[in-house]
């Protein structure tokens, strides 16, 4: 029997958590080595780049899959089955990221910059730093899901009015990015602590994951961004 993690025996909820942070690692270390092979692969950063052509159109795609991906992992059904959205998140995750790491790789050969080990470490940081405040005040960041849902939607209307009208964002937006991204872990965290079913580690790991992401995508954006 499955409880949520705030009502199950102290025992199973450790459990739980350990899993649920477990598969997140795995997560994180499929998309490293994922990136490793597609960085290398001149036909997929070739088709990276490409994508930029088309950005909206990707991203549109991008929101679809992973929309089908989270509804997998959270599936109640077969282990298989959450285990594939889990996976499929990662490979997407990983896809999109190339022209952005590509780009960061030829900033840091021109200006002698690193950026992607830099960010990566800033991004685990925060992360770690974020997470072990929710586990030492154990408080519960579930209030937060209206307004993050509220400025995602507009943060999404941003990007997508900058691709059609031709205008940047800027370093302020990403910096609100980035807090956005850093809301989105306490929110994530406090559901592992408070929310979640003692059988929802993958469905955790996803979320979890997808906030690491988005964090470590604007961190890239505001290292590149200092010149």
């Amino acid at each position: 029997m499955a409880y949520s993690a705030a009502d199950a025996p102290v025992e199973e909820r450790a459990k739980f958590i350990e899993r649920t942070y477990l598969h997140l690692a795995g997560a994180i270390a499929a998309f490293v080595g994922l990136e490793a092979i597609f960085l290398n692969t001149p036909a997929i950063v070739k088709l990276g780049l490409g994508m930029l052509q088309s950005w909206w159109l990707v991203l549109i795609l991008f929101m679809g899959v992973g929309w089908i991906a989270e509804r997998w992992a959270q599936s109640g059904g077969s282990k298989a089955k959450q285990y594939l959205g889990l996976a499929l998140y990662v490979v997407l995750e990983a896809f999109i990221f190339v022209p952005l790491l590509f780009i960061a790789q030829v900033y840091a050969a021109q200006t002698g910059d690193a950026i992607i080990v830099p960010a990566g470490v800033s991004t685990l940081a925060i992360f770690a730093a974020l997470t072990g405040f929710v586990m030492f005040t154990k408080r519960d960041f579930s209030w937060m899901r209206g307004v993050l849902a509220m400025v995602t939607l507009g943060a999404i209307g941003l990007i997508f009015a900058s691709m059609i009208f031709g205008f940047g964002l800027g370093v302020i937006f990403t910096v609100a990015m980035v807090v956005l991204a850093a809301c989105y872990i306490l929110y994530y965290t406090s559901n592992v602590l408070h929310h979640y079913r003692t059988d929802q580690h993958v469905a955790a790991a996803l979320a979890l994951f997808s906030a690491v992401a988005l964090l470590f995508w604007y961190i890239i954006q505001l290292f590149m961004s200092r010149d």
